[in-house]
């Protein structure tokens, strides 16, 4: 399980293996203190306060649940799994003895509150496709299906799935699945990404040729409200850019991350342009470890334009949004 709200060296595993991953500041442009950074981004949108969250373990899936997920993923001949407090794993490969070599396509962690599967037979094909707009009908159907509240989730995006080439590199021409991610919402708030990258929690699905369901996921731990923090202002977020507290996020399939953080230190100016508030598992700063999420808790994606004089360039960052992520973090 990655956390969202994790620092450096943990958000750098989780896209690609570095050299050099050991300070925070090595995912934060190093920008002159004469640079300036200027606020244009709206905020009236966003809640004066937040509540933070504490996970509640384990979360035991009802019967019906299990049993609809179970139907939905056409493994009716495995038999049909009871609510239990320990992990469920369930392979399509009968003969395989070793644990640590046991692909679970089927599976159930009460621990973290999550219910997956991946199809052992997993659909290459590109044609007859279906269309977005029936991936949604289904997906919303099967949501309901799963016990998922419509008004707890809120449709996020479509993505593809590419075959691969001998390098596991994509083929953009070979779309081989359409996914769709209902994320949930705590108070109005959605949950970062986009179903790929297990960050997120809500319900995601992906159908292949002829509506194949190649895979779905659940992520849904038991949550309660444990204390509300005041929102950051502007001053004290440019305060964490300037101390080189926050985190460039990567493009998509990027191969030259720190390059480009690095060349970013070169800007003229920086602007910030847009503020959205996710929620995600974790704490902002605080490197998670292999245990189940303790905390939910909310955080800042910024949309920024580095100015280079003769370019500009788009840049999206996350940073703490509580007044309390910000001082603890600056205090370190």
């Amino acid at each position: 399980m990655k956390c969202v709200a994790l620092f450096a060296a943990s958000l750098a595993a989780a896209f690609y293996s570095v050299a050099d991953t050991s300070s925070p500041e090595n995912f934060s442009p190093d920008l002159t203190t004469n640079t300036p950074i200027l606020w244009q981004a709206p905020t009236n949108h966003l809640p004066k306060r937040f509540w933070v969250y504490k996970t509640l373990s384990p979360h035991i899936f009802p019967a019906t649940v299990i049993s609809n997920a179970i139907v939905l993923a056409s493994f009716q001949s495995k038999g049909f799994p009871k609510p239990d407090t320990n992990d469920i794993c369930i392979t399509d490969d009968p003969d395989c003895d070793c644990p640590c070599m046991r692909v679970c396509n089927f599976y159930i962690s009460p621990a973290l509150g999550v219910l997956s599967f991946a199809s052992p037979g997993q659909n290459t094909l590109t044609k007859h496709l279906p269309s977005d707009q029936a991936i949604m009908k289904w997906a919303w159907n099967d949501a309901a299906l799963l016990g998922i509240d419509p008004a707890q989730v809120a449709q996020k995006c479509f993505t593809s799935h590419f075959n691969l080439d001998t390098n596991d590199d994509k083929l953009t021409n070979q779309i081989c699945g359409r996914r769709i991610f209902l994320s949930r919402q705590l108070d109005g708030i959605l949950f970062m990404g986009t179903g790929d990258d297990g960050w997120n929690e809500g319900f995601w699905i992906e159908f292949g040729s002829y509506a194949q369901i190649n895979s779905f996921s659940l992520n849904w731990p038991d949550l309660e409200r444990d204390e509300s923090h005041p929102t950051a202002n502007p001053e004290q977020i440019v305060a964490c850019i300037r101390a080189r507290k926050i985190i460039v996020l990567p493009k998509a399939d990027e191969k030259t991350y720190f390059e480009r953080v690095k060349a970013l230190a070169n800007a003229k100016k920086l602007t910030i342009t847009k503020i959205t508030p996710y929620y995600g598992e974790g704490v902002y700063g605080e490197t998670p470890d292999n245990e189940p999420p303790k905390w939910v808790t909310p955080f800042a994606e910024l949309e920024a334009i580095a100015d280079f004089g003769n370019s500009n360039a788009n840049v999206r960052i996350f940073s703490p949004i509580l007044s309390s992520d910000v001082i603890r973090v600056l205090r370190k």
